[in-house]
């Protein structure tokens, strides 16, 4: 993959949009300060200038169908998990993309891909935020850090470097069982008891995370009976 370092942009996926015409397969656009990050949820993505990894993945011809993305979100999930285990630090998969330590936020990602005729998937920009060297979050009241973790100082370069050698190994395995097993595997609260709020009914029960459907949704078995499926922004985590 080709690294372009930017020492400041509004946002990496924002440019690897507006470039994406230009910008062949393996581009990444890493920046140094994100003035306005973007999250799921069109949330904003806060991280302190000069202390975290902030960039973007651009894909192209993967021979994906519209319902066959999701297996993007499966790699890069398992990527990130799979690089931060690789410095000693153990992560769950937040469904559908958010990367917790010790029940702290790590890293989020945000997926945008554009379709052609067909449905097919033309091109996929995958953003993604790894807190590395920041100490403190006034902002963010539960999230951590790489290094809160561990307690030493990471070159953000080579810790990219690190991290996409991590995701190219992981790409041969894109359409295979064994990546959705290893996303499956490392779930947040996965068979534990936990509190979720069911968006779709305005209500909050009790409920064990059993698993992933082949399709992305995410499966709550309610500890008063019953087992329910969600799409994206159809549940929520009380934390």
């Amino acid at each position: 993959m080709i690294i372009h370092w930017l020492d400041s942009i509004d946002s990496t996926n924002s440019e690897a949009l507006r470039r994406l015409p230009e910008l062949p397969g393996g581009t990444v656009l890493a920046a140094y300060e994100q003035t306005a990050g973007r999250g799921q949820r069109g949330n904003t993505w806060f991280t302190q200038a000069g202390k975290n990894l902030t960039f973007s993945i651009v894909l192209k011809d993967l021979s994906l169908s519209a319902p066959e993305a999701i297996r993007l979100n499966y790699l890069t999930s398992v990527a990130v998990a799979a690089y931060l285990e690789s410095r000693g630090v153990k992560a769950d998969i937040k469904w559908p993309n958010d990367i917790y330590v010790n029940g702290r936020k790590i890293c989020g990602m945000l997926l945008e891909n554009t379709l052609g005729p067909g449905g097919r998937l033309l091109a996929s920009v995958v953003g993604i935020g790894i807190n590395i060297n920041q100490k403190e979050f006034s902002q963010l009241a539960n999230a951590t850090s790489l290094g809160l973790c561990t307690g030493r100082e990471y070159g953000l370069e080579e810790e990219l470097e690190a991290f996409l050698s991590v995701f190219e190994g992981l790409l041969p395995q894109l359409s295979s069982e064994e990546l959705f097993a290893a996303y499956s595997a490392r779930l947040f609260r996965k068979g534990v008891p936990a509190r979720y709020h069911d968006l779709l009914s305005d209500c909050e029960y009790q409920g064990v995370i059993e698993g992933v459907e082949p399709d992305g949704r995410l499966h709550i078995r309610n500890l008063d009976g019953g087992d329910y499926y969600y799409r994206f922004k159809e549940v929520s985590y009380i934390l």
